[in-house]
């Protein structure tokens, strides 16, 4: 089962600054969480990511789990073994979990609590396709082809469906009808070629008029809400 957890404010410890580390890291620097990197050396991507202030370093070499672990603080709440020591990375998950951290070794998802997809990221689209560590390799092929499958007019369609939401929530109380209302904006040939001519601001006119056509209908209007609400753009 995958799931997109939420981690604003919380900390995360990667221990490995290698190639590997950075590709972990890079699943964590859009999130608001407050990130640690930890490693004898740092290849050119983690220190990248340090100039930019998105992660923090720490330049130590873990020779003792225990040890490493007890002395972080505060306390991560996530804790990512990345280094090319199989026997150290299962050290440091072992007495991470004692901790109460949620860990992930990078080469032993038996012993991690969560496993981390290959995420493809189209514009605030973001599609996660996971073998559950049988094959990371073929999951990354998996999503360099989902990447090429998802068109420009397909973003733009989310753009507009969040525009179209925004004004049916103040209009219309019934989320069925929100629904059927939206599916049929997702057909309707006329805004989808505006939308491939990549006219957005033209296609939002469009909607907003069809929108309110479907408001004052009838069956529609018994399910509006107050209606005396300004609506605004999201």
């Amino acid at each position: 089962m995958l799931l997109d957890v939420k981690l604003d404010g919380k900390y995360i410890v990667v221990v490995g600054g290698g190639g590997e580390g950075y590709r972990k890291t890079l699943n964590f620097v859009d999130s608001d969480a407050k990130i640690l990197v930890a490693s004898r050396e740092f290849s050119s991507g983690i220190k990248r990511l340090h100039q930019m202030k998105k992660i923090d370093l720490l330049e130590t070499e873990v020779k003792d789990a225990k040890t490493f672990v007890t002395s972080l603080n505060p306390k991560p709440d996530l804790l990512l073994a990345v280094t090319s020591n199989h026997e150290l990375n299962a050290q440091i998950v072992k007495h991470a979990k004692s901790a109460g951290c949620i860990v992930y070794a990078v080469d032993d998802p038996s012993i991690s609590d969560f496993v981390l997809p290959a995420v493809a990221k189209l514009g605030e689209v973001r599609i996660a396709i996971s073998t559950f560590g049988k094959s990371p390799a073929m999951a990354r092929v998996l999503r360099q082809r989902i990447e090429k499958m998802v068109t420009e007019e397909d973003l733009q369609q989310i753009k507009l469906q969040t525009y179209a939401r925004a004004f049916l929530k103040q209009h219309i109380s019934d989320q069925k009808v929100r629904r059927q209302i939206l599916y049929k904006l997702l057909k309707n040939e006329q805004v989808k070629q505006l939308l491939k001519e990549n006219r957005l601001d033209e296609a939002k006119e469009m909607t907003l008029k069809i929108l309110e056509n479907w408001v004052e209908n009838p069956i529609a209007k018994k399910h509006s809400a107050t209606g005396n609400q300004n609506f605004q753009e999201a």
